[in-house]
């Protein structure tokens, strides 16, 4: 899972010696949202409860709570390539699941109760809103002449 996570993050390609997979982001001060999760392993599919930490467009997660500069961050989920973010119970048969669906994957997570996990699904989804991309009018393509449409809004 580090490996796809690393390619979500930098893009394709090896991570090398002095990139930053937190993208810039102080992870350890006032983070939008910061709360112990169960998640599942993308490989082996143990439940692990990590440490996890929503800040500008990021999902970080830690093993542990206590979260500094020095600290290395166990993964990172950019949240602008997230698909959705919702209910998982009758998924996995398990109280207060949650996924977080992106175009490669989907991951699972368990919160320690419905008021939890309806906050992080909330804090998911709309970090998600405000980091998505959003199409611009030059990107709208008139698939009937192949040529942008940005002047025809008929």
């Amino acid at each position: 899972m580090a490996a796809s996570l690393w390619r979500a993050v930098m893009g394709t390609g090896a991570p090398s010696a002095d990139a930053d997979p937190t993208g810039g982001v102080d992870f350890w001060r006032a983070p939008e949202r910061g709360g112990w999760l169960d998640k599942q392993g993308e490989y082996i599919k143990t439940w692990r409860r990590r440490w996890f930490v929503l800040k500008q467009g990021k999902l970080f997660w830690f093993k542990d709570s206590t979260v500094t500069r020095a600290s290395v961050p166990r993964g990172v989920i950019p949240v602008a390539s997230c698909l959705t973010v919702k209910g998982a119970e009758d998924v996995l048969n398990r109280k207060f699941a949650f996924e977080l669906s992106t175009p490669r994957e989907t991951m699972y997570f368990v919160a320690d109760s419905e008021k939890e996990k309806e906050e992080w699904i909330n804090s998911i989804g709309r970090s998600i809103v405000q980091h998505s991309r959003s199409v611009t009018d030059d990107e709208i393509v008139d698939y009937d002449s192949g040529q942008p449409a940005a002047g025809d809004r008929s």
